[in-house]
């Protein structure tokens, strides 16, 4: 451009402008390249000039005083609309305008789906509380760890994929029904291959914790257990893949904002479908241990899911935004399934104790509820700062430093607000969900006030902490070029997993000591 310039002196304002202009104004790209005819030597392209040149442009300039008046008069009249020009036009693409929403129209929007989903890990607990006491579980424990493990995939997979499709709904990559098929088809494909791949390594993590402590290992138990876990994470993610698409669908097309119900929702279902799985393929597979069809029964269960995976690798290949996942968001995935592994082992240590019993009702309902509050909020600021942050992986001139419990809860964003919301419904969301088990008389352990209180506590406890640690991943990741849709929910909602455990074993552990040790109740 600088050398345009040189060559034109006398015409560099008018250049200029139509350059300065030329990637808003579609009009003015014609009028440039009209004028670099108009103007530009014919052997400019040899990078030879010349006089000759200047006379070829002298002569196709038309340089008579009339042609002359013309242009000059042009250009002093483009000069005056320059400013009028600029304040009506911006010369970049203006971002996507932000979330305009309030705490009520947050909460409205939140609590539905919230207590969906609270009422599918309710239902949950009560299919723990009843398949706990089933042969499998109790001949081959190691079962319990892969629970947390395989209804972690609902954070490590299907909420991931809620917040990558809100995302991309709220940016408007899925406006165009093309765009939209290229992500369903893409991100499902992707999850299918996570889901397989972690199924096999969360069997292998419930082999060796259970067989390091113990040192018994079974090769008939390993199989059942990799036979389980694989099919099971197989199909879970299938289905539950297919609402999330759904919903996020529907959302769109009624106006809410799909991260506030996406999460949720994809936990409603999440927890219920992938235990039911759970019980009934292990025990349908437990049973041909005993059979004539013990020596390839299990072995061909784990050979065809394994088998269908480059199929899908091939699939998700084929979309540049799931190909960039597929080769470099492992980590979390597998990192946040050896955490719920850490927690399955608690709880295969505390519900196989019959004096622990009542563990099982209330492990889904407190890990559920955990992840889901998270895993929207984790959704809402990776959102935000997809829309109105500084580019990923960008340095940030004015670099935020880690948060402090106070600006995480009290600041006057939108992302605290959402977090005091969030939090506020910890409370009277685990009241009700408490409730519908005493009514349903489930589990082993009476709702006292006592028992309540320190249910509670952990609840509350557990929140705060998954909220407060949303809000420095997520800008940290953002930070250091990661996207967060990819890494921080498997991440958070597997601590949730663990210290929802962990929190929970301490509390009966607690109960048991100040003589709270009703555990016969539901029996």
């Amino acid at each position: 451009m600088e050398d345009i310039l040189q060559l034109l002196p006398k015409h560099r304002q008018i250049l200029t402008h139509a350059w300065g202009r030329a990637a808003t104004h579609t009009c003015l790209c014609r009028s440039l390249v009209e004028l670099s005819k108009r103007f530009l030597p014919l052997n400019f392209a040899s990078g030879e000039p010349g006089d000759e040149g200047r006379e070829i442009v002298v002569i196709d300039c038309r340089a008579n005083a009339k042609g002359q008046r013309e242009e000059d008069a042009l250009l002093e009249n483009g000069s005056q609309s320059n400013e009028s020009d600029d304040i009506s036009t911006d010369q970049s693409p203006e971002p996507p305008a932000p979330l305009k929403e309030t705490s009520f129209s947050i909460g409205l929007q939140v609590v539905l789906p919230f207590l969906l989903a609270g009422f599918g890990t309710v239902a949950a607990g009560m299919v723990l509380d009843i398949v706990q006491h089933w042969t499998v579980f109790t001949e081959v424990t190691e079962v319990f760890i892969l629970v947390p493990a395989l209804l972690g995939l609902k954070g490590n997979l299907e909420m991931t994929l809620a917040s990558r499709l809100s995302t991309a709904a709220n940016i408007g990559q899925m406006d165009s029904a093309k765009d939209m098929w290229k992500m369903i088809v893409g991100n499902l494909a992707l999850i299918q291959v996570q889901a397989t791949v972690v199924g096999f390594l969360a069997s292998i993590a419930a082999v060796i914790f259970g067989w390091i402590p113990e040192g018994n290992f079974r090769l008939g138990h390993a199989i059942l257990l990799c036979a389980s876990s694989v099919a099971t994470a197989f199909i879970a993610s299938l289905i539950l893949g297919i609402i999330m698409i759904g919903v996020i669908i529907a959302s769109r097309k009624v106006g809410i904002n799909p991260d506030n119900v996406a999460t949720p929702i994809a936990a409603s279902l999440g927890d219920l479908i992938t235990l039911s799985l759970l019980a009934g393929i292990s025990t349908g597979l437990y049973k041909e241990l005993g059979t004539q069809f013990n020596d390839y029964a299990n072995p061909l269960v784990c050979a065809v899911f394994v088998a269908l995976t480059p199929l899908w690798v091939l699939i998700a290949r084929r979309i540049p935004s799931t190909r960039e996942v597929l080769y470099s968001g492992w980590e979390p995935v597998i990192i946040a399934m050896a955490i719920s592994s850490v927690g399955g082992l608690i709880l295969d240590k505390t519900v196989s104790n019959p004096n622990f019993a009542g563990m099982a009702v209330f492990t889904p309902v407190i890990n559920g509820v955990g992840g889901n509050l998270v895993a929207v909020q984790a959704s809402r600021i990776s959102t935000y700062l997809h829309m109105n942050g500084i580019p990923m992986g960008d340095p940030d001139p004015n670099p935020r430093k880690c948060p402090t419990p106070c600006t995480s809860f009290f600041g006057s964003n939108v992302n605290s607000r959402s977090a005091r919301v969030l939090f506020l419904l910890v409370a009277p969301g685990h009241l009700v969900f408490l409730y519908t088990i005493n009514s349903m008389q489930g589990g082993h352990t009476t709702l006292t006030s006592i028992f309540i209180a320190f249910y509670m506590a952990a609840a509350l406890l557990q929140v705060l902490i998954l909220l407060y640690l949303a809000d420095w991943m997520v800008h940290w990741m953002w930070s250091r070029g990661m996207n967060p849709d990819n890494f921080s929910i498997p991440y958070l909602t597997a601590l949730g997993d663990l210290l929802g455990t962990g929190f929970l074993a301490l509390c009966f552990h607690v109960l048991w000591l100040i003589g709270d040790r009703d555990t016969d109740v539901g029996d």
